[in-house]
């Protein structure tokens, strides 16, 4: 079930990525730290941003988009600057990737990888075409 996040835990996964979070993204996090999005191709769980505000937050977010991250680039074939926002269950992940301008924001964009072939395809132009479905 998803819940309100304070910014403080989305800036402190970015600094640990170093990395910055597209607006619109960290919005909906603000609001809503996790959920489920649709696509016309699959449905998605929403990893949510470590919150370390209590132990039940903790428990709730313990797959936190930094943990997901790390373990999907363990396939070896996981884009090395892709960062990891949802999974389908089933070995897929949807991604955001850096902008072309600059290695360090993340695009709005949001991608799927494949992992069995270890291609992306853009999925939404943002995050709030998937969640609006």
């Amino acid at each position: 079930m998803p819940f309100p996040i304070d910014e403080k835990y989305i800036i402190e996964t970015e600094k640990e990525l170093g990395i910055l979070f597209p607006y619109n993204f960290k919005l909906k996090m603000i609001k809503e730290n996790g959920g489920e999005m649709v696509n016309e191709d699959d449905d998605w769980n929403l990893y949510p941003f470590f919150d370390k505000s209590n132990k039940k937050r903790i428990s709730r977010t313990c797959n936190h988009i930094g943990l997901e991250t790390k373990q999907a680039k363990n396939w070896g074939n996981f884009p090395l600057n892709a960062i990891a926002i949802a999974s389908n269950g089933s070995g897929d992940h949807l991604v955001l990737l850096p902008t072309k301008e600059n290695n360090e924001i993340l695009s709005d964009e949001i991608f799927t990888w494949y992992h069995e072939t270890g291609k992306t395809e853009k999925v939404a132009d943002k995050i709030d075409e998937l969640i609006d479905n």
